[in-house]
Protein backbone atom coordinates (compact mmCIF):
# COMPACT_ATOMS: atom_id res chain seq x y z
CA UNK A 1 0.00 0.00 0.00
CA UNK A 2 2.78 2.40 0.93
CA UNK A 3 4.51 1.68 -2.39
CA UNK A 4 1.31 2.59 -4.26
CA UNK A 5 1.05 5.90 -2.41
CA UNK A 6 4.68 6.73 -3.19
CA UNK A 7 4.21 5.74 -6.84
CA UNK A 8 1.09 7.93 -7.00
CA UNK A 9 2.97 10.91 -5.59
CA UNK A 10 5.82 10.40 -8.06
CA UNK A 11 3.38 10.22 -10.99
CA UNK A 12 1.56 13.31 -9.73
CA UNK A 13 4.80 15.27 -9.50
CA UNK A 14 5.69 14.26 -13.06
CA UNK A 15 2.37 15.51 -14.45
CA UNK A 16 2.63 18.79 -12.54
CA UNK A 17 6.05 19.65 -14.01
CA UNK A 18 4.82 20.20 -17.53
CA UNK A 19 6.92 19.85 -20.62
CA UNK A 20 10.06 21.80 -21.35
CA UNK A 21 10.64 21.55 -25.08
CA UNK A 22 14.03 21.19 -26.66
CA UNK A 23 14.65 24.06 -29.09
CA UNK A 24 14.45 22.00 -32.30
CA UNK A 25 11.54 19.92 -31.02
CA UNK A 26 9.62 23.16 -30.45
CA UNK A 27 10.61 24.52 -33.87
CA UNK A 28 9.30 21.37 -35.58
CA UNK A 29 6.09 21.44 -33.51
CA UNK A 30 5.41 25.11 -34.24
CA UNK A 31 6.02 24.53 -37.94
CA UNK A 32 3.61 21.58 -37.94
CA UNK A 33 1.00 23.75 -36.19
CA UNK A 34 1.28 26.43 -38.87
CA UNK A 35 3.25 29.21 -37.18
CA UNK A 36 6.09 29.43 -39.71
CA UNK A 37 5.36 32.66 -41.57
CA UNK A 38 1.98 33.17 -39.87
CA UNK A 39 1.07 36.87 -40.22
CA UNK A 40 4.57 37.40 -41.61
CA UNK A 41 6.36 36.15 -38.47
CA UNK A 42 9.18 33.72 -39.10
CA UNK A 43 9.51 30.43 -37.26
CA UNK A 44 12.80 31.67 -35.76
CA UNK A 45 10.98 34.64 -34.22
CA UNK A 46 8.35 32.36 -32.65
CA UNK A 47 11.03 30.11 -31.15
CA UNK A 48 12.93 33.16 -29.88
CA UNK A 49 9.73 34.49 -28.32
CA UNK A 50 9.04 31.17 -26.54
CA UNK A 51 12.64 31.00 -25.29
CA UNK A 52 12.47 34.40 -23.62
CA UNK A 53 8.85 34.22 -22.45
CA UNK A 54 8.86 30.76 -20.85
CA UNK A 55 12.18 28.98 -21.43
CA UNK A 56 10.14 26.62 -23.66
CA UNK A 57 8.14 25.51 -20.58
CA UNK A 58 4.47 24.68 -21.17
CA UNK A 59 3.56 25.22 -17.51
CA UNK A 60 5.25 28.57 -16.95
CA UNK A 61 3.10 31.16 -15.18
CA UNK A 62 3.83 34.70 -14.08
CA UNK A 63 1.55 36.75 -11.85
CA UNK A 64 1.35 40.51 -12.52
CA UNK A 65 0.28 42.20 -9.26
CA UNK A 66 -0.30 45.60 -10.90
CA UNK A 67 -3.36 44.50 -12.87
CA UNK A 68 -3.93 41.18 -11.07
CA UNK A 69 -3.44 39.23 -14.30
CA UNK A 70 -1.35 36.13 -14.97
CA UNK A 71 0.68 35.06 -18.00
CA UNK A 72 0.29 31.41 -19.00
CA UNK A 73 2.18 28.75 -20.88
CA UNK A 74 4.89 28.57 -23.47
CA UNK A 75 3.96 31.98 -24.94
CA UNK A 76 2.99 33.60 -21.60
CA UNK A 77 -0.46 34.58 -22.82
CA UNK A 78 -2.12 37.07 -20.48
CA UNK A 79 -5.39 36.54 -18.62
CA UNK A 80 -6.39 40.22 -18.87
CA UNK A 81 -6.94 40.04 -22.62
CA UNK A 82 -6.66 36.55 -24.03
CA UNK A 83 -7.81 33.74 -21.70
CA UNK A 84 -10.15 33.16 -18.78
CA UNK A 85 -8.71 32.19 -15.40
CA UNK A 86 -11.83 33.19 -13.45
CA UNK A 87 -9.80 35.64 -11.33
CA UNK A 88 -8.57 38.56 -13.42
CA UNK A 89 -10.76 41.67 -12.96
CA UNK A 90 -12.15 43.05 -16.23
CA UNK A 91 -10.81 40.18 -18.35
CA UNK A 92 -11.70 40.09 -22.06
CA UNK A 93 -10.93 36.43 -23.03
CA UNK A 94 -10.39 37.19 -26.73
CA UNK A 95 -9.17 33.62 -27.42
CA UNK A 96 -12.31 32.17 -25.80
CA UNK A 97 -10.23 29.67 -23.85
CA UNK A 98 -9.52 28.70 -20.27
CA UNK A 99 -6.05 29.83 -19.22
CA UNK A 100 -5.38 26.32 -17.89
CA UNK A 101 -5.65 25.03 -21.49
CA UNK A 102 -2.54 27.08 -22.25
CA UNK A 103 -0.54 24.97 -19.76
CA UNK A 104 -0.98 21.66 -21.58
CA UNK A 105 1.96 19.67 -22.96
CA UNK A 106 0.07 19.59 -26.27
CA UNK A 107 0.51 23.21 -27.30
CA UNK A 108 -2.14 23.30 -30.05
CA UNK A 109 -4.45 25.52 -27.95
CA UNK A 110 -1.56 27.83 -27.04
CA UNK A 111 -0.61 28.13 -30.72
CA UNK A 112 -4.22 28.86 -31.70
CA UNK A 113 -4.37 31.65 -29.11
CA UNK A 114 -0.94 33.00 -30.16
CA UNK A 115 -2.31 33.20 -33.71
CA UNK A 116 -5.19 35.26 -32.35
CA UNK A 117 -2.82 37.57 -30.45
CA UNK A 118 -0.54 38.16 -33.45
CA UNK A 119 -3.60 38.93 -35.61
CA UNK A 120 -4.24 42.10 -33.61
CA UNK A 121 -2.72 45.40 -34.78
CA UNK A 122 0.28 45.10 -32.43
CA UNK A 123 1.19 41.76 -33.99
CA UNK A 124 4.18 40.06 -32.43
CA UNK A 125 5.06 43.33 -30.70
CA UNK A 126 2.37 42.42 -28.15
CA UNK A 127 5.06 40.32 -26.45
CA UNK A 128 7.53 42.39 -24.40
CA UNK A 129 10.11 39.60 -24.40
CA UNK A 130 10.05 39.52 -28.20
CA UNK A 131 10.61 43.29 -28.35
CA UNK A 132 13.44 43.09 -25.81
CA UNK A 133 15.26 39.98 -27.05
CA UNK A 134 14.27 39.18 -30.64
CA UNK A 135 13.24 42.36 -32.47
CA UNK A 136 15.91 43.61 -34.90
CA UNK A 137 18.19 40.71 -33.96
CA UNK A 138 19.51 37.79 -36.00
CA UNK A 139 17.18 35.08 -34.70
CA UNK A 140 18.33 32.40 -37.15
CA UNK A 141 20.18 30.67 -34.31
CA UNK A 142 16.84 29.61 -32.84
CA UNK A 143 16.15 27.22 -35.73
CA UNK A 144 19.72 26.47 -36.79
CA UNK A 145 20.33 22.75 -37.25
CA UNK A 146 16.66 21.89 -36.74
CA UNK A 147 15.92 20.88 -40.31
CA UNK A 148 12.97 23.22 -40.59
Amino acid sequence: MRALIILGLVLLSVTVQGKIFERCELARTLKKLGLDGYKGVSLANWVCLAKWESGYNTEATNYNPGDESTDYGIFQINSRYWCNNGKTPGAVDACHISCSALLQNNIADAVACAKRVVSDPQGIRAWVAWRNHCQNKDVSQYVKGCGV
